[in-house]
């Protein structure tokens, strides 16, 4: 490891000198430089006899796609697994990567045709049991989802030569190279948009290809991680086999269970020696301190390296001594602020050394506001981020500064990679088949829908928008019987033209049935969409309508889709009812705990996007509101007897 003087090194100076200036620096100060791992390979050849070799000793063999610097491989390695393969396109984070795994580190561009068969043929040919991998997921315009829900529903796939989205490529990867274990990690934001289109559409494909698919955003803390960190976890095994998730460990980790051995240091400060200088250290007082100074060799017992960060401004030095974990930004003097504070309230934060760290992100590497050391008046280093995420002190990060705290803030933590890859190494080892899969129950449901002669909510068969909206907002959870009546006329309402034409039965009807204030809104919703008809066919347009509630727009965008069954959005909506089923179905209770995140997921393996997508979602719904009642369900009538984990349990320990 050297110390080169490029344009990013810069050594600390008088805070006064800075006195006027304004804004944040990055972080700069000594550029490390790794040396390739002693069995790193250079070209294909070279892996697929390292990996060769790697079999002969019996090892299981892993790849990571979009590595970055290497944290799901350190976990994966941790748990036994042999990471022969790694790609992503940061060159810093590949060399970090090459210096501590042996195989192939490279920054090719998956987003290339040509680069993903070549990936695809090394996970084959070096025999891959476990790809994993995170790749990025951008947001798709309209006629982006339209297009690609076509090809899905009628079994089309892109021309092999086109350019595809990242998480695309990770697909065609699996598909070509069909290993036994896929395990993906990303954002929660990546699934939980409103149509939650991109995981939908992994699942159909993964099923489709023999995986079983498990799905789940984790809290990273239930693993030994120091920080509140969801990631958004799937995992496909090959041959339907089923996945056990691991078990939560029982104690949290906290900041100051994490960080309390390393040695005070001032912002700023810089060690002699460059990147190959350190911080001296005493020894560690917990068990994770412990587990972080595992594979010290024994000349560097004691010291730690990285333990360096950005210099602190005065004014922000005055700052940082008036704030403790519970001090917002806005708290502070308004002498003392340089940002808006009713837009950065919580622009600054010191970190609680009793509670878990705030979520590490590579935003760290601009600026360290957000996470103030809990004791010491100056932001985190570079090592105590590392902590936070799970890097041994062991791991160093090539570049500058700066670049070492984007690495660590787009890093999975290993801990957390550990964990997984045991619990995929244990289902394949003892496997089991899945339950069911997400086809099997969207056509269970959409058959039920079809065939129901009376659907318990009849305005799910209406042909029009309107038609849905207003039999929503006067009917919700009526009577059967007023629901049947009323909707006999409601029916022939078709746009709001003629709703207003017969305002007078409308609020007579809303008085026999005690809902005159709902008439009310009925009828000031007619007027309005009446002088733009249009709207009622623009799903984002509706969902703006004032005094349309959007989850009521959704039901209308989901009963009747505008432009064709493929060029409509599909929003998977989420009611006490249908999350009641969907715990029962799954035995997860998804109706008390986490409804806008598993609750969603479990919708959406119920209803899938096939073709029959939109009949099986509306079948769920009028399910909750029929059969799956809260007290005494009809399971003997259930479509999902068969499949459901609560009918199949023993009774003392039902959900209902």
């Amino acid at each position: 490891m050297t110390d080169t003087a490029d344009a990013t090194d810069e050594r600390p100076r008088d805070p006064s000198a800075r006195r006027g200036a304004y804004g944040v620096r990055l972080v700069r100060g000594p550029f490390v430089q790794l040396p390739p791992h002693p069995d790193a390979c250079t070209d294909d050849e070279g892996l697929l006899r390292y990996a060769e070799a790697a079999q002969v000793r019996g090892d299981r063999l892993a790849a990571d796609l979009f590595s970055g610097a290497g944290g799901l491989s350190l976990g994966l390695e941790k748990a036994g697994y042999r990471v022969v393969l790694a790609v992503d396109h940061y060159p810093e984070a590949i060399e970090t990567h090459r210096h501590h795994h042996a195989g192939l580190s490279v920054t090719w561009d998956l987003g290339d045709p040509d680069r993903i068969r070549q990936v695809a043929d090394l996970v084959q040919r070096t025999g891959v049991e476990l790809l994993a991998g995170g790749p990025p997921c951008q947001p798709f315009s309209k006629a982006g989802r339209s297009m690609i829900r076509h090809k899905v529903r009628h079994g089309l796939r892109d021309p092999y030569d086109e350019r595809r989205d990242l998480w695309r490529s990770f697909l065609e990867v699996v598909r070509i190279a069909r290993p036994p274990a896929v395990l993906m990690e990303n954002v929660p934001d990546m699934a939980l948009d409103k149509e939650m289109f991109i995981l939908r559409t992994m699942v159909h494909e993964l099923e489709s290809l023999g995986y079983a698919v498990e799905e789940k955003v984790v809290d990273t803390f239930r693993y030994g991680v120091p920080q509140f960190r969801q990631r958004l976890i799937l995992v496909a095994l090959r041959d339907n086999t089923a996945f056990e998730w691991p078990a939560p460990q029982p104690e949290r980790v906290s900041v100051w269970n994490a960080i309390s051995d390393l040695p005070e240091v001032e912002g700023g400060w810089r060690p002699a020696g460059g990147a190959d200088g350190w911080s001296d250290y005493t020894e560690p007082h917990t068990e994770f301190q412990k587990r972080m100074r595992e594979g010290i060799p024994p000349e560097d017992a004691n010291k730690v390296f990285d333990h360096i960060t950005r210099p602190v401004r005065e004014d922000d030095l005055r700052a940082f001594e008036l704030m403790d974990a519970t001090t917002r930004y806005s708290d502070l003097p308004e002498e003392m602020k340089r940002y808006r504070d009713d837009i950065f309230d919580d622009k600054y934060k010191r970190l609680d050394e009793n509670d878990l760290s705030r979520t590490i992100t590579a935003h760290i590497a601009k600026d360290g506001y957000w996470y103030i050391h809990p004791r010491q008046n100056r932001t985190i280093t570079v090592r105590e981020a590392a902590r936070l995420q799970t890097f041994p002190d062991s791991f160093r990060f090539a570049g500058p500064p700066s670049a070492a705290f984007r690495q660590i803030g787009n890093a999975v933590p290993p801990l957390l990679g550990e964990h997984l890859a045991v619990a995929v190494r244990a289902s394949l080892q003892r496997p089991a088949p899945a339950h069911t899969n997400t086809r099997e129950v969207a056509d269970m449901l959409a058959s039920w829908f079809d065939q129901a002669a009376v659907p318990g909510i009849p305005w799910l068969r209406a042909t029009t928008r309107w038609q849905v909206i207003q039999a929503e907002i006067l009917l919700d959870r009526t009577h059967p019987d007023v629901t049947r009546h009323v909707w006999n006329v409601l029916r022939t309402w078709h746009q709001p033209q003629d709703t207003l034409g017969m305002e007078e039965n409308l609020r007579r009807m809303g008085g026999f049935i005690a809902r005159a204030s709902r008439a009310d809104v009925v009828v000031e919703l007619a007027r309005t969409l009446a002088d733009n008809p249009a709207v009622l066919g623009q799903d984002d347009a509706l969902r703006k309508v004032a005094g349309l509630n959007e989850s009521i727009a959704d039901l209308s965008i989901l009963v009747v889709p505008a432009g064709g069954e493929d060029e409509s959005e599909e929003p998977v909506l989420i009611t006490k009812g249908v999350l009641r089923v969907a715990a029962r179905f799954s035995r997860h209770p998804v109706d008390r705990r986490n409804r806008l995140t598993d609750g969603r997921l479990e919708v959406a393996r119920m209803v899938g996007i096939d073709a029959n997508a939109r009949h099986a979602h509306l079948g769920l719904i009028d399910l909750a509101n029929t059969l799956c009642r809260p007290i005494d369900p009809m399971c003997q009538e259930c479509p999902l007897m068969k499949k459901c984990a609560s009918v199949h349990e023993d009774p003392q320990q039902r959900l209902f």
